[in-house]
């Protein structure tokens, strides 16, 4: 009987050990999740708001799950219930989340009830992970960097010109020597200057030699002095340093960011106008650093992340309370192109109505890294443009009103060119 009572004592005590086993795994199951899956949701329903290791919209989210379990004494059903439906939980009344709620101003976390408990668990897992320390080993700078090869060119040509010059005064004195043989020869007498007159006066003796470089002399400085004047105003290449340096080859090239987002006005004004900073803030709000690949040889990731923190400066943005100050100030940008007063340009006309790109006044802009003027900018360019340059008449509703008329008068509306239009006169650029 005792054996009995004993053997079903031990099969209850064996169930147990089983169902708790089971238990067992299976919430540990439920608790691990998959980092990898977890990164990709983390960066499309989170990132927007939140980062890892740095306080942003909302907290930091390194290890949330064993701060809230350590902290506040809340589990990971908490975090089901909060990630899938925030509000519901501030209104009913839960101490953390209304505390939560309270801290960030007001600003309700955005409920994501799409996400499953496993989708949740993968991103906790992510968040888990360790932070990646990485070790500032030396800085690898290839050696064998190709010279540019202007200066070397320059360096042959010149040097071939020098040889050619040898050459040919070697020439000519060979030539004067074989004349004079020949003259000695067949008793020619020889026209020589007296010798003891001075060089200057033989010179200025010889009425057509003067003649002739008194002419070379004004013609060769009326050459230089109209070449000097026709570069007044003119500031090709001009690339000023500054306050806060801004890559367009970032923005404009490595990011894809369009021009007329932070030049809007390029659309429907005649300048482009200046960004503001709060334009800068839309994206630097939460952007306070870049990534390693943007580095170059002339500008490191500490170099770009300290501009950054000028642009917090200027707009009085606390980055590690995620506010603003209140204490501003003005940034002097140094204007880069720049018109006479009296030659009238619009941007809208160009950018709007005739689909003119960018690029095709200021050059490659998403590769500068330091924007220069890339087009003279002279009249005679802008005529040169409108001459050659066919406006877009055809399905344009500006030119609507016009279109049966410039038919007519031209036939093909695809080959108008813009100086047939009245481009080239003088009311259009001139007051």
């Amino acid at each position: 009987m005792k054996q009995v009572i004993h053997r079903k004592l031990s099969n209850n005590i064996l169930r147990l050990s089983l169902i708790v086993l089971i238990a067992f795994s299976s919430s540990l199951s439920a608790q691990e999740g998959d980092p990898a899956a977890g990164k990709a949701l983390f960066n499309t329903n989170c990132a927007s708001c939140h980062k890892l290791d740095k306080k942003m919209t909302g907290p930091a989210l390194r290890n949330v799950e064993a701060r809230l379990a350590e902290d506040e004494g809340l589990d990971r059903e908490w975090l089901y219930s909060w990630i899938k439906n925030s509000a519901g939980m501030v209104k009913s009344g839960d101490a953390y989340a209304n505390k939560i709620y309270a801290e960030y101003k007001g600003v309700a976390m955005t409920a994501f009830p799409q996400l499953s408990n496993v989708d949740i668990d993968n991103i906790l897992a992510h968040t888990a992970k360790p932070k990646e320390v990485k070790s500032e080993g030396p800085v690898i700078v290839d050696s064998e960097v190709n010279p540019s090869s202007d200066g070397a060119s320059n360096n042959l040509i010149l040097g071939a010109l020098v040889l050619l010059f040898a050459l040919l005064a070697g020439a000519l004195v060979l030539v004067n020597r074989t004349l004079r043989s020949f003259a000695h020869e067949k008793g020619v007498q020889l026209n020589e200057a007296p010798k003891g007159i001075p060089i200057w006066k033989a010179f200025v003796q010889n009425q057509f030699l003067v003649l002739v470089t008194a002419i070379f002399l004004l013609l060769a400085s009326g050459y230089f002095v109209y070449g000097y004047l026709m570069q007044v105003g003119v500031n090709q290449g001009y690339e000023p340093v500054q306050e806060i340096h801004f890559s367009h080859r970032i923005h404009a090239g490595d990011n894809g960011v369009d021009c007329k987002y932070c030049h809007s006005s390029a659309r429907v004004s005649k300048t482009s106008g200046i960004p503001s900073l709060n334009v800068c803030m839309n994206c630097h709000k939460s952007i306070s650093e870049v990534a390693d690949a943007t580095a170059t040889a002339e500008h490191s990731k500490d170099f770009y992340d300290g501009e950054i923190k000028k642009l917090y400066a200027a707009v009085g943005w606390d980055d590690a309370n995620q506010e603003y100050t209140g204490e501003t100030k003005p940034v002097k940008w140094t204007r880069i192109h720049n018109l006479p007063d009296f030659a009238y340009f619009n941007h809208s006309q160009h950018v709007s109505v005739a689909g003119v790109e960018c690029q095709t006044c200021h050059g490659p802009i998403e590769e500068m890294e330091i924007v220069s003027q890339h087009a003279p900018l002279t009249m005679g360019w802008c005529i040169n443009c409108h001459r050659e340059t066919n406006v877009k008449v055809k399905d344009n509703a500006y030119y609507s009103k016009i279109h049966e008329q410039l038919a007519k008068k031209y036939g093909d509306l695809d080959q108008i060119k813009a100086a047939q239009m009245g481009g080239l006169e003088c009311g259009k650029c001139h007051y």
